[in-house]
């Protein structure tokens, strides 16, 4: 997909291929109703009146109306409506459509004995409703009408928190038909729909994958079952790591999200559930610039020095730093660094006890980030705990939060690959180079977009480093008139690395003003980078 543009007068490439994401995903939500589903209604009177006016003509009495109906998703929260209407009155007709919530439209079409209706309406919630089209004769409710109705599902979809609670085990056999690695080549299936709250229409899951007890490298995808497995990857790893990685997954129509180790050697995984999508109304995103609200080795957020093993402490996220006071969960990157020892850290809202879940496992001396979406406490605060029995410093970076009041619904998309450096067909510019980023261009077909669901790896990493993404300050035309402004990275991190190392991470990338997102290598060596595609969050 990825298409290297010319370099920009400070050295970045960008990705300005095609990516017209939104309306592919959107598109695949299509309704119908045929014709002959038709109700014709033909009052007494009406009968009468077209009897009483084909006797005088000396013609049989024929007053039928037909409407075939068809509907297609343009967004997550749009349908563009087609009424198709046979008529055999030859005479105007109005056409009322009932939207379902509570609004409708109209029209009137000259005569004629076929027409069809275009019609465009966007929804204020994610939901399900009946779109109703009635067709009236030219005496109005008095006369002939006819009436059709179809369903139409919204493809956006609102995101409900839910504690961090843990659905597979692989070790221990929580989730599993026994306890077990999920062997070479094979897969775990993951019970989501009815699980532990989860409602039964559940469109897609939020959860912290992790692979452990590895003994050769390999990588995991996660997909919906029912559905075909994906190219792209999720979590990467080497022999002897434990490596998390978050992933937002469509549930398959039977309930069941699978995780496919595509490796040598068998691997246990850990699934937790941290919340999920549905398409009723719930709480939308609002993606923000990465914003850092814990520094534990500067004492922000927090009490100075690293967090001592088996200790927690809290963060004020609602009502601090743009983040509302009524956000009931949000987006974070929580990367610890300097730990003394192997350990792991877990996330969760105030209020409740420590979970027997874990969002980033660490080694003794290692720098790993992970991506978060964790429910926010009553007193608007979450909760970071030191699992392990050594102290570690930790960084806790805001990339946005879900609240009633926040307009953008997610979509899934079929994953497909951005990017991949280490594919010169595909982008001749090579690895990216020390301190230099890499532009790709989001919005310019999806103009409604506001955030994208992505998976970024590093790989043939020369030394230590840290991958920051942000959105752009430019406008695509400034970058083709090399006119922009070269962008500063924020003081954030995405994902952290060491020499030789495969590292992933799931961004929740905020498109900006102007639908481009920077990917900026943050370190003195070249890195490769792969960015894979998984969702959108829209506004309309």
């Amino acid at each position: 997909m990825a298409q290297a543009a010319g370099p920009s007068a400070d050295g970045a490439h960008g990705i300005t291929s095609s990516k017209d994401l939104l309306k592919s995903a959107a598109n695949a939500f299509t309704f119908s109703s045929p014709a002959d589903r038709s109700v014709l209604k033909t009052p007494p009177a009406a009968r009468s009146k077209a009897a009483a006016a084909a006797q005088r003509a000396g013609a049989a009495v024929d007053g039928d109306i037909k409407i075939g109906l068809s509907g297609t998703a343009g967004s997550a929260r749009t349908i563009d409506l087609k009424s198709e209407i046979t008529s055999s009155l030859g005479t105007p007709l109005s056409v009322v459509i009932d939207w379902g919530d509570g609004t409708s439209g109209g029209d009137v079409v000259g005569s004629g004995a076929s027409t069809t209706i275009t019609s465009h309406h966007t929804y204020a919630e994610v939901g399900s409703y009946t779109v109703k089209v009635t067709v009236y004769g030219p005496d109005g409710a008095a006369g002939v009408s006819a009436t059709n109705e179809m369903p139409f599902i919204t493809p956006g979809s609102e995101f409900t928190p839910h504690s961090p609670t843990r659905l597979l085990d692989s070790r221990n056999g929580t989730g599993a038909a026994q306890a077990g690695k999920v062997p070479a080549w094979g897969e775990a299936r993951v019970k989501v729909a009815g699980n532990h709250g989860i409602p039964a229409d559940v469109a897609a899951v939020v959860l912290n994958v992790t692979v452990t007890n590895t003994k050769a490298a390999g990588h995991v995808r996660a997909y919906a079952d029912g559905t075909e497995r994906p190219t792209t990857s999720n979590v990467n790893y080497a022999a002897g790591d434990s490596v998390p990685n978050l992933v937002i997954v469509p549930v398959g129509k039977n309930g069941y999200v699978n995780l496919y180790n595509s490796g040598e050697q068998g691997v246990d995984l850990i699934a937790d559930v941290t919340g999920y999508f549905t398409r009723t109304s719930a709480n939308g995103y609002t993606p923000t610039d990465p914003t850092r609200f814990v520094d534990t080795r500067e004492g922000l957020g927090t009490s100075r020095g690293a967090v001592s093993g088996q200790s927690q402490f809290g963060v004020q996220i609602a009502g601090s730093r743009g983040v509302p006071a009524g956000a009931k969960a949000v987006a974070l990157n929580v990367t610890v660094t300097n730990p003394r020892a192997a350990g792991h850290l877990t996330v969760f809202p105030s209020g409740q006890a420590a979970p027997n879940t874990s969002n980033v496992n660490f080694s003794g001396g290692q720098t790993i980030a992970n991506a978060v979406i964790v429910p926010i406490g009553a007193d608007g605060k979450i909760i970071v705990r030191n699992g392990g029995w050594d102290p570690a410093d930790v960084i806790v970076d805001v990339v946005g939060y879900y609240s009633p009041d926040s307009v953008s619904a997610y979509i899934p998309v079929r994953p497909v690959r951005d990017l991949d450096t280490r594919d010169p067909a595909q982008w001749p510019s090579g690895p990216l180079k020390p301190y230099r980023y890499i532009y790709s261009t989001y919005g310019e077909e999806n103009t409604t977009a506001t955030a994208m669901v992505l998976n970024t790896t590093v790989t043939n990493t020369g030394g230590a480093g840290h991958l920051t993404v942000s959105p752009d300050p430019n406008a695509l035309w400034q970058y083709e008139n090399k006119t922009h402004t070269p962008p500063v990275a924020p003081n954030s991190s995405t994902l952290n690395w060491t020499a030789g190392k495969t590292v992933p991470n799931l961004v929740q990338a905020s498109l900006g003003n102007h639908g481009i997102v920077d990917f900026f290598n943050r370190s003195g060596n070249n890195t490769d980078l792969i960015i894979d595609i998984f969702g959108v969050y829209d506004r309309h």
